[in-house]
């Protein structure tokens, strides 16, 4: 085996997370481990320069993964984060700034209409333009039976999933220009649902529905739409979850490969479909599953 080829199944932490809860949005710094955002493993080759790019949820997690794999690859980047997340935000940022890229943070909740949609014509004036818009925020938590799901509680889902989603993409679309590209973060969840999932596994379904028709839409225009559909991903989402002992050790130990991803695995994906490589892919839903099937 070469220097270059590794085992997938032992690249990264094999699982069994400890114990552990935190209160939604997840941080980075209270998630045992930190997860890897390939900080010190992404190599960049130019296949995004002079790109601009705005991601949502972009502080930690997959968010911050893309971030740093959209600087390296030349795009400067804007990003939304809910306020209480501003380290791990100023931390994402300083990844971009040492890349030699321009780096933007937006403060603010996408389920507050006025906001998910200022965020574009803010980030259009801090980039000089938009040609990537990678809708990632998200927001998902246990549930212990449909009876005992409260409206508020499927109402943030629906909002932060969905609702934002739609609001930042309608006032993006007037500015993309033939070559942008439109990423959705969807998930396996939206054809493997987990029961304690449920409201969270149905948005992941509607955003799918969503890109295969906005991908329809704005191929005429010269626009791409697509999705990444993550499998079980290390973030501070999961321990911001509300899973139990028994759920986090054993997490993503499930998947063929054997273990959960790290948000440092996905960042090519999005690289990919944003980039001239993947030119002629619209309306499509990426798995990076490990292993799991769609």
């Amino acid at each position: 085996m070469s220097d270059t080829q590794k085992d997938p199944r032992d690249k990264h932490d094999e699982g069994g997370f400890p114990a552990q809860e935190q209160e939604q949005p997840g941080l980075t710094d209270e998630t045992m481990p930190e997860p890897d955002h390939g900080e010190d493993t992404y190599v960049g080759a130019g296949r995004l320069t002079g790109r601009r790019a705005l991601i949502t949820g972009g502080d930690s997690g997959i968010g911050r993964a893309v971030a740093i794999a959209f600087a390296r690859e030349g795009a400067d980047v804007a990003f939304v984060h809910l306020p209480e997340e501003k380290e791990d935000a100023d931390d994402t940022i300083a990844q971009v700034t040492e890349a030699g890229r321009t780096g933007v943070a937006f403060a603010g909740d996408v389920r507050e209409e006025s906001f998910a949609t200022s965020v574009v014509d803010d980030a259009i004036e801090a980039l000089g333009g938009l040609d990537i818009v990678v809708l990632n925020a998200a927001y998902q938590k246990d549930r212990q039976g449909i009876e005992n799901l409260e409206t508020a509680e499927f109402d943030r889902v629906f909002k932060t999933n969905l609702y934002g989603m739609l609001w930042t993409a309608r006032q993006a679309v007037p500015h993309l220009e033939p070559g942008a590209s439109i990423i959705v973060t969807s998930s396996v969840q939206a054809f493997n649902p987990s029961p304690g999932l449920i409201d969270y596994a149905m948005t992941k379904a509607a955003q799918v529905a969503f890109v295969k028709a906005l991908a329809e839409e704005l191929g005429e225009k010269g626009v791409r739409v697509n999705a990444v559909a993550p499998g079980p991903i290390w973030t501070p989402l999961i321990p911001a979850t509300g899973w139990d002992e028994e759920r986090l050790a054993t997490f993503g130990k499930d998947t063929p490969l054997g273990r959960p991803g790290q948000p440092a695995e996905l960042a090519g994906a999005y690289v990919y479909l944003a980039s001239e490589a993947a030119s002629y892919v619209s309306g499509a839903v990426l798995p990076v599953t490990g292993g799991k099937p769609l």
